[in-house]
């Protein structure tokens, strides 16, 4: 298995931990989410450079022929990006621990608050969506992390598009 393999499943795995605990807020407490969201972000900073390669590379044949598994891939990755923005910049603007703890103070709105919730519940869809669509590269990589068996390298979505 190859090293960039083994730190992408420890790291998936890692974050999509943090992501579980950060989505209740009522558990950890708000000091824990918010802490917790920043370093999930950092995270998935750490995940696209790792996986820019397959970025650029659809990027760049986007509405090429015999892309469909990848093009829906790639939709449901800017959908996740997108939804993360929108998570990221209202939890910061209804922060409760990460921006007074820097000294700052922000207005208090409702909308905020509302677009924060919104957009966390849709990220369990997209993400579920984003778990299902990788899932044989997860379970291979994993097993050939902790077994020794055959992995995978590719996600299905973009393995069947390599074969047309």
């Amino acid at each position: 298995m190859s090293k960039q393999n083994r730190i992408k499943l420890l790291l998936d795995i890692l974050t999509f931990a943090a992501f579980l605990i950060a989505m209740d807020p009522h558990t950890s407490g708000i000091s824990i989410h918010e802490w917790l969201s920043i370093a999930i972000a950092a995270t998935v900073i750490v995940h696209l450079l790792l996986n820019w390669d397959w970025i650029v590379r659809v990027s760049s044949r986007l509405f090429s022929k015999g892309l469909n598994g990848s093009r829906a891939n790639y939709i449901l990755n800017w959908l996740l990006f997108v939804d993360g923005i929108l998570i990221m910049l209202s939890g910061i603007m209804i922060s409760e621990a990460v921006v007074p703890s820097l000294g700052l103070t922000l207005p208090q709105n409702f909308t905020w608050r509302s677009l924060h919730d919104l957009s966390a519940n849709i990220s369990l869809v997209l993400m579920g969506l984003h778990l299902a669509l990788h899932w044989n590269w997860i379970a291979s990589t994993a097993k050939r992390l902790f077994t020794g068996g055959e992995v995978i390298t590719k996600p299905m979505m973009e393995r069947k598009d390599a074969q047309a």
